[in-house]
């Protein structure tokens, strides 16, 4: 590491940080954060000539102390027409995103793809901003410099950024935090850092969020990222051969959509992927014998991840290979029929509901409500308290005699809000992007630090069959009614 200083102009950076283990551009991002300079016109003087992208600081010469001159033109910014309307359509592509309100889109380190595509996709989930906001020092002091608490931190300036910037952010902060609490991430090959798998950043990353708010004295839910997207599944294990059978039950961050020659759709995939096969060791035969596991959904997350098994272990080529396969995702998914007995009894009401709230829309009378036995267990689960299956419970804080607010409860169907596609042949290659549902209900395309306006009808294409972007994982929101 080597402290710096800049001049640029007529402004003088002090103390100006080199980590001599990361490439000059992630340098080049630190001055395009003070100066507004991106990157690609910065000239730096150094010894030799200018200071290149992919140079080795070794041999460049830079000590301790040492005064740098940069030469380059910021970024102008985007002046209102002094006159006549100007319509969003009419703009240059790049404020036709400004315009939508959107947040910034996120430099690449050098192969970092795979977590910008994954940050965009989780910054846009407005309660996981919440939580991260009420996130305080831990109680602890030598939790402090915990690689967990660094991350968190991390993550959450960087989604503060996010949502007060409109040129590009440089990431560096997060990806250092997300390197010392996974080295996975800092492997190097010939001295380049390489690309990583996007589910593995993801369910990283959520694995430490879903630990660190989960402290007592994070915020008053103890149990956020686990509401947010924790599924709970209860299974059945059983053997043929031995008559064995027991009951399992697992919270589990994200759905699997099994690819085969069967599978042309994600419902079917998902299907797939609740049911398995697993060896292990029967007490009653004394040896090992296979078993069937079937689950099913037993309480539903605000907002449901699927990802398509696409990669597979490739023997002949010692790597990760890549399904190609066209498989359908819908824009609006209903998870009914994977749910189990209970949790279909408690999504009937909520479901009832929400059928008559579209209906008005489209100028339908509603049914005539008659109580059921459905309705009746959904009472009895208010009674009791809040459950993933039927939402949240808000209770009144004002005393007897006043009505409560009324509850959200999940209803089994989801809007879909987030796609993370990949590019390319093999996980450790390739290129990812993510695709983003505003909430004004535009999408957005975000490659790395090019943020793209898209149409609707244009996500569900990203299904696959080619050489082309592909669905590797989706996010879903829930879709809620009041009762």
């Amino acid at each position: 590491m080597l402290t710096v200083s800049v001049k640029w102009q007529k402004e003088v950076f002090s103390n100006v940080e080199i980590d001599t283990s990361q490439p000059p551009y992630v340098f080049k991002c630190q001055l395009y954060d003070l100066t507004g300079v991106p990157p690609e016109r910065q000239k730096i003087m150094v010894k030799g000539g200018l200071l290149k992208d992919d140079a080795d600081w070794s041999k460049v010469g830079v000590k301790e102390g040492q005064k740098l001159m940069m030469m380059g033109t910021a970024d102008e910014i985007v002046k209102a027409p002094e006159k006549g309307p100007l319509f969003a359509e009419d703009l240059p592509e790049e404020e036709q995103v400004v315009d939508l309100g959107h947040s910034a889109g996120l430099l690449n380190l050098g192969n970092t793809c795979y977590m910008n595509s994954t940050v965009q996709c989780l910054h846009s989930v407005p309660e996981l901003k919440s939580a991260l906001i009420k996130y305080p020092p831990p109680v602890r002091s030598n939790d402090v410099d915990s690689p967990s608490h660094s991350l968190t931190v991390a993550t959450r300036e960087l989604f503060n950024d996010l949502d007060k910037n409109v040129k590009p952010v440089a990431p560096m902060r997060f990806l250092t935090a997300l390197r010392s609490k996974y080295p996975q991430f800092a492997q190097l090959h010939n001295g380049i850092y390489m690309q990583q798998d996007a589910e593995e950043c993801w369910t990283q990353l959520l694995f430490t969020l879903s630990l660190s708010l989960k402290s007592p004295s994070s915020s008053e839910d103890s149990e956020v990222v686990k509401r947010l997207f924790g599924t709970n599944l209860v299974s059945r294990v059983y053997c043929a051969e031995s008559g064995e059978e027991s009951t399992e039950s697992e919270t589990v961050y994200s759905l699997k959509c099994h690819i085969s020659q069967e599978v042309n759709h994600l419902h079917e995939g998902l299907k797939h992927g609740l049911k398995s096969e697993l060896e292990k060791s029967s007490p009653s035969l004394g040896r090992t014998a296979v078993y069937k596991k079937d689950s099913s959904i037993n309480d539903l997350p605000r907002y449901l991840t699927v990802q398509f098994v696409r990669f597979f272990w490739k023997r002949e080529s010692n790597q990760k290979a890549k399904i190609l396969r066209k498989v359908d995702y819908p824009l609006e998914l209903d998870v009914y029929d994977l749910c189990s007995e209970d949790l279909r009894k408690r999504l009937e009401a909520p479901r009832r509901l929400l059928r008559d709230e579209e209906g008005k829309k489209l100028g339908l009378k509603p049914k005539e409500n008659t109580s059921t036995a459905a309705d009746n267990d959904v009472k009895m689960t208010d009674a009791e308290g809040p459950s993933n299956g039927s939402g949240d419970s808000t209770k009144s804080a004002t005393g007897e005699g006043v009505p409560a607010e009324k509850e959200k409860h999940l209803t089994g169907i989801y809007d879909l809000v987030a796609v993370l596609t990949h590019k390319g042949r093999s996980a450790d290659s390739g290129h990812y992007v993510a695709w983003v549902k505003q909430e004004n209900g535009k999408w957005i395309q975000f490659d790395d630090d090019k943020p793209i306006p898209q149409r609707e009808e244009d996500i569900t294409r990203l299904s696959g069959g080619g050489d082309w972007h592909m669905a590797y994982i989706i996010m879903y929101k829930a879709r809620e009614v009041s009762m």
